[in-house]
């Protein structure tokens, strides 16, 4: 089944390569979305695809060495039209 999902991940996310990891892992897992960093230290990001691939997609995340995720949140939301995965920059 194909969802869409909203994220926001806390802990140590920043400046460690959380961004390029999911551009990575993302697009190994047929995904598409974007991933960014935000003001507050969080990053946010939105996964499209197969509801199994989205879960293995934050799993590889995750075990990245210097990636530590303290919290995520997420919910559902509708799909959208797009192709591929985007790196953006902070908002």
């Amino acid at each position: 089944m194909i969802i869409r999902k909203h994220f926001i991940f806390s802990g140590s996310v920043q400046g460690v390569g959380f961004r390029y990891r999911a551009h990575y892992a993302a697009l190994s897992r047929g995904l598409t979305g974007y991933v960014r960093n935000l003001s507050d230290g969080t990053v946010e990001m939105e996964l499209q695809g197969d509801s199994n691939a989205i879960s293995q997609c934050i799993g590889d995340i995750d075990s990245g060495h210097f990636i530590h995720i303290d919290g995520i949140e997420s919910k559902e939301i509708p799909l959208s039209e797009e192709s591929g995965f985007k790196v953006l920059g902070s908002y």
